[in-house]
């Protein structure tokens, strides 16, 4: 398979990327490569079966067994989420103490062992969706207040949401992520990560924009950053930084919308993730609302990353915990470059490693520069997203074993432009049958792009 790439500006050596990163609390990350979390919503979905419900299955399983072989540093799972009624999609990974059972620890105790092949970290995104529930889900998710989410996302629409009491706070948030971590670290998972960034529950707390409340948990930056704390520190009661379970998170540097978390704002709480001893902070940016995964500033598309010049203002306030920068690295030099100029310590990777989820390999073996060059508009998220979603799909078909070790088996090449097309037409279609399921209350099937 011949693909085209991204044009790397300078032919530069990869030898900075394959450098180990040492977290606080002794763990070591084989090199600067993180896997970053990607939606695949491949789970079951049974809300009426509590056993049943957000469990991994195979496809899931033979996703990760790719990315497994793929010589990262740290691989994170797509959304975990913490509460089986507030999810991101119908289709999640669910972790929850009403749903416990042997297949559920089977299933997560099976996916960090393919997680950690070749020696990746693995760690468990945990998440709470809260507002961000699709009200087919849930009519009436929780959120740290009550303002209601408008999406321009189509056919998906969002409740008005509860505001939790202070008592719910500690039932319904902080119990169930400490539930979660232990669930994690008890299946052999590496660390967790709080998703605090994208508009999820936790930033719901921490936004002015969605933040009204007037209690301990509202008004100062202080109060609406608490609960994170309490999670953090919860967690580590119960697992200390001794057993070198590493507890990350994943904040925004920036929201881009009005009254919104602002750039000083963002500073101040990754100061606070400093002094509390988080071991990582992946840094990303936007929400729902004001999705950002595109290039705000020409100057920012020369070099790559959609929120460097961010992170560079933000990067001065870690000294221990290590910084991860997500979204828009494509070529080798861009990615050297972020991290010799301080803007970041680890490098990030998403949309990139559907395409090539062996990508970190091939770049640290000196055989590829950059990422696979799609013909798609990089600024239209919903058809990039969707054609990643398609490809992990495919990768999923089959385990790397029986792929026959060809870890690109059945994956599409959307650098070329006859397969773009069958994809966009097959996206059409796809829309069209969506709208019919969803008027008709069913769960809409993911779009398939046949090789």
């Amino acid at each position: 398979m011949s693909l085209r790439r991204f044009p790397n500006a300078v032919n530069i050596s990869s030898e900075i990327l394959g450098q180990q990163l040492k977290f606080r609390n002794g763990r070591v990350s084989q090199n600067r490569f993180l896997k970053a979390a990607l939606t695949e919503i491949l789970s079951t979905y049974a809300p009426q079966e509590p056993k049943k419900h957000g469990l991994p299955t195979d496809t899931i399983l033979n996703i990760y067994d790719k990315w497994g072989n793929g010589k990262f540093g740290m691989i994170l799972t797509s959304n975990v989420l913490v509460d089986p009624t507030n999810l991101e999609a119908a289709g999640n990974a669910i972790v929850f103490k009403e749903g416990d059972s042997h297949e559920r620890r089977a299933l997560f105790s099976h996916w960090a062992k393919i997680m950690k092949q070749d020696g990746a970290l693995a760690v468990m995104q945990l998440s709470h969706a809260g507002r961000q529930t699709p009200e087919l889900v849930n009519p009436t998710p929780w959120s740290a207040s009550d303002i209601q989410l408008v999406s321009a996302a189509r056919f998906t629409t969002y409740g008005k949401p509860k505001p939790l009491t202070t008592e719910q706070v500690k039932k319904e948030v902080v119990d169930r992520f400490v539930y979660a971590a232990k669930y994690a670290y008890e299946c052999g998972f590496d660390g967790i990560q709080l998703h605090g960034a994208h508009g999820y529950l936790l930033s719901q707390f921490t936004s002015p924009t969605t933040n009204k409340r007037t209690d301990k948990y509202g008004g100062s930056l202080e109060n609406r950053q608490r609960v994170i704390i309490e999670i953090f520190d919860a967690i580590r009661a119960e697992i200390p930084a001794s057993t070198g379970f590493l507890i990350g998170i994943k904040a925004n540097s920036v929201e881009f919308q009005a009254e919104g978390t602002t750039l000083e704002q963002a500073k101040e709480m990754c100061r606070v993730y400093e002094s509390k001893e988080f071991d990582f902070v992946e840094l990303s940016g936007g929400t729902y609302e004001k999705l950002a995964f595109c290039y705000e500033r020409e100057s920012t598309r020369k070099r790559e990353a959609f929120f460097l010049e961010f992170a560079e203002q933000i990067r001065p306030v870690f000294n221990k915990t290590v910084v991860y920068l997500t979204g828009g690295f494509r070529t080798v030099f861009a990615m050297v470059d972020a991290i010799n100029n301080n803007a970041t310590q680890g490098i990030g990777l998403g949309r990139p490693i559907t395409a090539e989820p062996d990508l970190p390999k091939k770049i640290l073996e000196g055989s590829v520069n950059s990422a696979v060059q799609d013909s798609f508009n990089q600024n239209d998220m919903a058809a990039t997203a969707m054609a990643s979603g398609s490809q992990m799909e495919q990768m999923g078909r089959n385990s790397l074993n029986d792929a026959g070790r060809n870890i690109m088996d059945q994956i599409s090449d959307f650098s070329n432009d006859e397969t773009v097309q069958r994809f966009d037409q097959a996206l059409a279609d796809h829309l069209v049958q969506a709208g019919i399921d969803i008027a008709d209350g069913k769960r809409p099937k993911p779009i398939v792009v046949f090789n």
